[in-house]
């Protein structure tokens, strides 16, 4: 199937009570998993890639540094590549850009594929924040294209997302937020936290959530609310990493009992990145441990050389780059590089398909209304409500 707008998933999760992952991707091996995985299980598919992820798809190995260039080459590379395994199953595809940072980099994504977009202004005051906003969604529903803001802001680090403290979202400014930007979904800061060490047995205020919910019901206000930084971080994959020789520390995650509670209340669309990368890597490093010859291997010695020097790396971009084309195309004859493609494929399907089920997706993709941009657009045209 053509991809989709992200605004059809979103009513199906708010009319029946259970949430969508949202889960990022780096590169066409693990958009192939995703899409796969949620095939299997009859739900719909929620791709995202980081503004920076970009970045990286474009070529850029010192993705942090990545320019405007960049961006849109490496756009163009996943939209293509999700396109193309959209095409080979029966369920709803969506392709979004996750933490848009400016106007250019949100127009970069949509010109280039992008059927859903986030623009986050949470660093910005909450006037400049609605201003931004409302620009994205002019020109993104103008093409069809969902688009989520962002009120509050998370702790953590991720990409070029970073921020020492939580400022919790207040659950009396979301109705005005959504009035005035027109936005399909909002992220809330609700106590998750970016990155892999969220702080042990931490609990999420889920009276946001319930709140939030409530006021956007009584003002009759269509509107899903997005929990980010909500990884779970299994520790049976940091310990696995750890006997492996890798160095994880102090890394917790959300509990899942935790968010299926909040997708009760709004919660419509969870987001997932850390757990991806920590099985990638448990994957890889385990490959080289039952395969030591490797190390040696000419297509992967550089690899292991990296992993080796950086035990504490977790995310796959920090020791594939001497991959970086496969990553960015997904094509390759080298059957080594094949066997690594492997490792990346199996762990994004081991915690997004644990995930799906656990967030209560399974099984409801043919209940989500198929329509493609243009008419999407249309309807935005007449203010959907």
């Amino acid at each position: 199937m053509p991809i989709v707008p992200l605004r059809p998933l979103l009513e199906t999760s708010n009319k029946y009570g259970f949430a969508h992952g949202g889960f990022n991707v780096n590169s066409v091996a693990q958009a192939k998993a995703v899409i796969e995985v949620h095939s299997m299980f009859r739900s719909a598919a929620i791709l995202q890639a980081a503004d920076l992820a970009n970045g990286f798809m474009g070529g850029k190995a010192d993705f942090l540094n990545a320019t405007l260039e960049d961006k849109k080459k490496g756009a163009k590379n996943i939209a293509t590549a999700v396109k193309k395994y959209a095409d080979q199953v029966d369920i709803p595809v969506v392709l979004h850009l996750d933490h848009g940072k400016d106007f250019e980099s949100v127009k970069a994504a949509i010109d280039n594929g992008y059927s859903s977009v986030m623009i986050d202004g949470s660093h910005l005051e909450f006037d400049q924040n609605v201003e931004l906003t409302r620009e994205v969604v002019k020109y993104a529903h103008e093409r069809g294209v969902s688009v989520e803001g962002e009120l509050g802001i998370l702790a953590g680090v991720e990409d070029n997302i970073f921020s020492n403290e939580s400022t919790y979202t207040n659950p009396m400014k979301v109705c005005e937020f959504f009035k005035k930007t027109g936005v399909d979904c909002l992220a809330i800061s609700y106590g998750t936290a970016h990155g892999p060490n969220k702080g042990k047995d931490t609990k999420i205020r889920k009276e946001i959530a319930i709140a939030s919910k409530e006021n956007l019901r009584h003002e009759g206000i269509f509107g899903t609310l997005v929990s980010h930084g909500s990884s779970t971080v299994p520790q049976y994959i940091v310990n696995e990493i750890n006997d492996l020789g890798g160095n994880i520390q102090n890394a917790y995650g959300i509990s899942i009992d935790q968010l299926k509670s909040v997708t009760k209340h709004g919660i419509g669309k969870i987001n997932i990145d850390t757990d991806i990368r920590l099985a990638i890597t448990r994957n890889i490093r385990e490959y080289f441990n039952f395969n030591p010859n490797k190390k040696a291997s000419e297509s992967l010695k550089d690899i292991w050389s990296i992993m080796k020097a950086k035990p504490d790396a977790f995310d796959p971009r920090a020791y594939l780059t001497p991959i970086i084309d496969v990553l960015m195309y997904g094509e390759t004859k080298d059957l080594d590089v094949i066997e690594i493609l492997d490792c990346i494929e199996r762990g994004v399907k081991e915690v997004a398909g644990t995930l799906i089920v656990e967030f209560g997706s399974v099984g409801y993709a043919p209940k989500i209304e198929m329509i493609t941009l243009d008419e999407m657009a249309e309807l935005y045209k007449k203010g959907i409500k």
